[in-house]
């Protein structure tokens, strides 16, 4: 039986895998555009300017909502979503720190 072993690496680590994970497709990428476009964005509309269906965008934006890189609020068969700026943030923070402390290991290298 295979263990999961995800508690044995920090917090730091996993959250920065879990912003990878969740950035990790071009559609959501693409998505992700739209909406700095446009700081808050309807569903249909990302439907209007990306070549994917209703259901694939909506499953994208669901993706992105659960791993907090974006809001998005429903009213009624509408939902209007924008980008969590501090969840970027704090991912920009953690993955420049990461880059330094492997620009500082590869100086040892050989």
């Amino acid at each position: 039986m295979a263990v999961h072993k995800k508690e044995e690496f920090s917090t730091k680590e996993q959250s920065l895998a879990a912003f990878a994970k969740a950035i990790s497709h071009p559609a959501r990428i693409a998505i992700l555009s739209v909406l700095a476009k446009r700081n808050q964005c309807i569903c249909g509309e990302i439907v209007e300017v990306l070549p994917l269906a209703q259901s694939t965008v909506s499953q994208h934006l669901k993706e992105l909502k659960n791993a907090g890189l974006i809001d998005g609020e429903t009213d009624g068969p509408r939902s209007c979503y924008c980008i969590n700026w501090k969840a970027f943030e704090k991912f920009n923070t953690d993955f420049n720190s990461l880059f330094e402390k492997l620009k500082e290991a590869n100086a040892k290298c050989c």
